[in-house]
């Protein structure tokens, strides 16, 4: 089924009891077509759950959409050229959405649907990996790549006005915005993080643990990183760990059942992960204060790494994207019995 900008689209949730734990797990899109989840850091998910933006490519091109997590309807978004899944974000105001449409960085309200383009990505380069906003929305961060250079760039969503707060010849991506501080998080070369200022001082490296740095994301109150350590061994588990930028302090908090993805809960007390273990298909709770891992569901995705489970910003349910079905699509668990509700700031 195809859907215009501002068209409906029947519900396609389909319910069904998980073959490994008998729980229940919804799918919400048809596998049919693909769809896409943006990472956690993109915001992907109202405050309260009640929706979720997501792209997909049912009109034959992919385009955005909400969701509404209570009838299970689609709402076309966007009529965008070339949309960047990952680029799509609900603004904090929950009012309306940014998206990269190739070059292009365009705002949207979820009323009118009409696009303004606020940033043009600058002759000579194209757009790298990641597109954020700043918890007060009055920023977007993004990446601008050519050959031989890269650099993260701050955007004024009021103005379009942007600014270099870093820049490289190794290929920058996935810039974090900071909570409650002028600071921003990216990745250099594929494996290292590094802090910068919204100003451009204090660019800096930081020092994780020895081996391969994984997916990474910010805690709530912007005082620490939260990691995916792999070990150099191999015959050593996937751990998850801490990194407080201030005092550069590294520890680990649990290791685990092989994650190549995970998200965290409002205060990161308990974490969804993605194992990649081919005996182990399975998204799992891990609790930190116990350190004890729980089967939710299978995943069985060809790809675990693309797994990409989050929590609701109320910390009740999870999401997560794979292909067992058919292509690649968005599915959901209720977690209301197993994690405590987590408040949300309502700005």
């Amino acid at each position: 089924m195809c859907a215009d900008r501002g068209e409906l689209v029947a519900s396609e949730a389909r319910r069904y009891a998980d073959p490994a734990t008998d729980l229940e797990v919804l799918r919400l899109t048809d596998p049919a077509h693909r769809s896409w989840l943006p990472a956690q850091s993109g915001r992907p998910i109202s405050k309260r759950a009640a929706f979720l933006v997501y792209a997909n490519d049912r009109a034959g091109q992919v385009q955005a959409y909400r969701l509404d997590l209570k009838t299970g309807q689609s709402r076309g978004l966007t009529e965008a050229a070339h949309l960047e899944a990952d680029s799509l974000s609900i603004t904090p105001d929950e009012r309306g959405f940014c998206y990269l449409d190739g070059d292009v960085l365009m705002l949207a309200n979820f009323v009118n649907l009409r696009p303004r383009a606020v940033y043009r990505i600058a002759a000579g380069y194209q757009a790298g990996r990641g597109v954020r906003l700043t918890e007060d929305g009055l920023y977007a961060a993004l990446v601008e790549q050519k050959p031989g250079s890269s650099r993260v760039r701050l955007v004024s969503m009021r103005t379009g006005m942007a600014e270099t707060i870093a820049e490289a010849s190794d290929a920058l991506s996935d810039p974090m915005p900071r909570p409650r501080r002028a600071g921003m998080l990216y990745r250099r070369a594929s494996d290292e993080l590094w802090l910068v200022n919204f100003d451009g001082a204090m660019n800096r490296k930081l020092r994780p643990a020895a081996g391969g740095t994984g997916p990474a994301f910010w805690s709530a109150d912007g005082r620490a990183v939260l990691y995916l350590n792999y070990p150099s061994d191999r015959r050593q588990l996937h751990n998850i760990r801490e990194l407080t930028p201030d005092t550069n302090e590294d520890r680990l908090i649990a290791n685990t059942t092989q994650f190549v993805g995970f998200g965290g809960n409002g205060d990161s007390t308990v974490f969804v992960g993605a194992s990649g273990s081919k005996a182990s298909p399975y998204v799992l709770l891990l609790v930190r204060s116990v350190k004890r891992e729980l089967t939710l569901c299978e995943h069985r995705a060809s790809d675990p790494g693309l797994v990409n489970p989050v929590f609701s910003p109320n910390s009740q349910r999870i999401f997560f994207q794979s292909d067992p079905h058919g292509k690649t699509a968005i599915y959901s668990m209720a977690v209301d019995k197993l994690v405590a509700e987590t408040e949300t700031e309502e700005r």
